[in-house]
């Protein structure tokens, strides 16, 4: 006797039976999730109808939503501010040399603490270089205003040494690798931690194996334990990719100046320019801001596309 067939109504009512009987079974798990989604809803997708902005021309006295409709009228004005094109080209470099030169630390130093077998030594030296996280921008501009400014420590030594000083915060030529530097210094510590995660998932016997195989730790690094870190290295660069129109605005607004106007000003700072320190256009600035999250998004699913004809998971299924 042939067992019977499902139809497509029937496939999809078990499939949703069987979903809220894992819900159910899990359910003091999702529980702990209601705070994060109520969190989520209130200051992510609620502020949202905020967009609305971008289509309208505000008028304080009306509010958002008695303002008049302006269409695309706004996104005329952006596109024809010369400005805004430069904000955008200077955010893609600094973010494309960011990914480029500041992605692979993390990874280097998480391969590079797994292969301490000091576990002590392990555990200083990730606190160590997970410190800086926890600390502001404000924090780390300032640090290294009193190290690069004219009568800092650095000058000071170049005085003491009889070399002449380098105006490190006042040039346009220093103030990208400055960007790089400091970003390195403060985020790869806490990077490392999710690439150490996925290497403490790596089935043990992997590693047996390539020992009895007479695999060197080097060539264990990058025949076992890079492969297998690499889902992970791919999920971190797509997320990368889909910020490359974002970035870090407070870094870049702590360290830059007067003089670094030329090469200083991407699109966040662009956008705070235009809704604070000029004549207030809220509307302006909101399309601005649509814009930048349309490519964000776009070059995110770009990525992920990418990932998955290169043969990865990618994020989405």
């Amino acid at each position: 006797m042939k067992p019977a067939v499902l139809g497509p109504e029937k496939k999809e009512n078990t499939r949703m039976k069987r979903l809220f009987t894992e819900i159910w079974k899990n359910r003091m798990v999702y529980t702990l999730l209601i705070p994060g989604l109520v969190w989520l809803f209130l200051f992510a997708y609620m502020p949202m109808g905020g967009l609305s902005l971008a289509f309208k021309d505000y008028k304080a006295n009306l509010g958002i939503w008695k303002s008049p409709w302006a269409g695309l009228e706004n996104f005329q004005y952006v596109f024809r501010d010369p400005n805004f094109s430069a904000a955008v080209w200077r955010t893609l470099y600094v973010n494309i040399l960011k990914l480029i030169v500041q992605f692979p630390f993390p990874i280097l130093v998480a391969l590079l603490l797994n292969e301490l077998r000091m576990r002590k030594m392990s555990k200083i030296f990730q606190t160590v270089l997970t410190f800086p996280q926890f600390l502001s921008w404000i924090i780390v501009s300032g640090i290294v205003i009193n190290v690069l400014s004219y009568d800092g420590l650095v000058n000071s030594l170049l005085t003491l040494v009889g070399l002449p000083t380098i105006n490190f915060l006042g040039s346009e030529s220093t103030f990208v690798p400055m960007l790089l530097l400091t970003d390195i210094w403060k985020s790869t510590g806490w990077g490392a931690i999710i690439f150490l995660a996925a290497i403490s998932g790596i089935d043990q016997d992997q590693f047996e194996s390539a020992q009895i195989d007479g695999a060197s730790r080097f060539q264990q690094m990058f025949r076992v334990t890079l492969p297998n870190i690499l889902p992970t290295i791919v999920v971190m660069f797509i997320l990368n990719v889909g910020g490359l129109m974002s970035s870090g605005f407070d870094q870049i607004f702590n360290l830059a100046n007067a003089a670094t106007k030329n090469v200083s000003e991407v699109l966040d700072v662009y956008i705070y320019r235009i809704t604070f320190q000029s004549s207030t256009d809220f509307s302006f600035s909101t399309a601005v801001s649509l814009f930048r999250s349309l490519v964000n998004m776009s070059l995110l699913l770009l990525a992920d596309r990418g990932a998955k004809l290169l043969g990865g998971d990618g994020l989405f299924k």
